[in-house]
């Protein structure tokens, strides 16, 4: 058998359900000979609920095969934080509601467990974008989505308007609560709710919705991967707020610019089975699938 991976692990800092579940998962995974780490802050958790681990340190310590992610959507996006420029794949145990980027439940714990110590996954990439505000031909901000960008409005009651370009053309000049830039991997998070189409992973391409928009042209707009979006705070217009994957945010002030585009380097998900995006879709959306019939040998 080949050597046992080194694992990762990462928790919901508030969640002392996912503090208890990581510290016996470690403990199984550490008897069973895999390496176990974690960054200082999950450390203490995990310690707290039972089990010492070694920490983490990017850049001093080695690599993780996995890192292993206990908690919901927004856990998972914390972990990518930490695992992206380093392409470890992040396999997440979903403790929260819907769960979408997990990819096993807590209940099926036990088989997860098997699957790392025989290192059996298989990665699979998922396109980011890159986020850079400028004010006066200045970088002001920049940041990496693996979600979403949304660029809201800050002033409740006050129209918010923006001015859409898309390869270097203007498209659109939007007033309402703003606009969401999102992935495919996004396409299932705030751009859905805001009434954008949902796409699957495997195709590269970025999405562009528009929130609660007075405008006759505000439709959702699906655009390449080479695609750059750019975003205008008018100068007489009103302040706003960004957000990269609700995590990292920015205050927009009239007259900065956004820019939008593919990320040259790619979130590695870790899955386990042959799950199809059409199964998970249903699954946690609990789309109705009654009566279909199909094709009896597809399983």
């Amino acid at each position: 058998m080949s050597k046992k991976p080194v694992v990762l692990i990462l928790l919901h800092n508030d969640s002392p359900a996912a503090n208890k579940v990581a510290a016996q998962v470690s403990q199984q995974l550490s008897q069973a000979q895999v390496s176990i780490c974690a960054p200082l802050s999950d450390k203490k958790l995990i310690e707290s609920a039972g089990f010492v681990i070694d920490e983490f340190i990017i850049g001093k310590n080695e690599n993780p095969n996995l890192a292993l992610v206990f908690g919901g959507d927004g856990t998972i996006l914390r972990a990518v934080e930490l695992t992206r420029n380093n392409n470890i794949p992040v396999l997440g145990i979903n403790l929260g509601h819907v769960g979408f980027l997990a990819e096993a439940e807590v209940d099926h714990i036990e088989d997860v467990v098997k699957s790392i110590v025989n290192h059996d996954w298989k990665e699979e990439k998922r396109l980011a974008i890159e986020v850079v505000v400028t004010k006066d031909n200045e970088t002001v901000f920049e940041s990496f989505a693996l979600n979403d960008v949304a660029i809201e409005k800050s002033e409740p009651g006050q129209m918010f308007a923006l001015i859409l370009e898309i390869d270097a053309e203007p498209v659109s000049r939007l007033w309402g609560d703003g606009i969401v830039l999102a992935t495919p991997t996004g396409s299932t998070a705030y751009a859905f709710s805001a009434g954008g189409p949902v796409i699957w992973p495997s195709v590269e391409a970025l999405v562009v919705v528009p929130i609660s928009a007075h405008a006759l042209f505000a439709k959702p707009l699906v655009v390449g991967p080479n695609s750059i979006i750019a975003i205008e705070v008018p100068h007489d217009g009103t302040p706003g707020h960004l957000t990269a994957d609700g995590r990292r945010s920015f205050d927009l002030l009239p007259g900065m610019r956004i820019e939008v585009k593919k990320s040259s380097t790619y979130v590695h998900l870790a899955r386990l089975g042959n799950e199809t995006f059409s199964e998970r879709l249903v699954k946690k959306f609990q789309l109705p699938v009654e009566g279909w019939r199909g094709n009896n040998k597809r399983k």
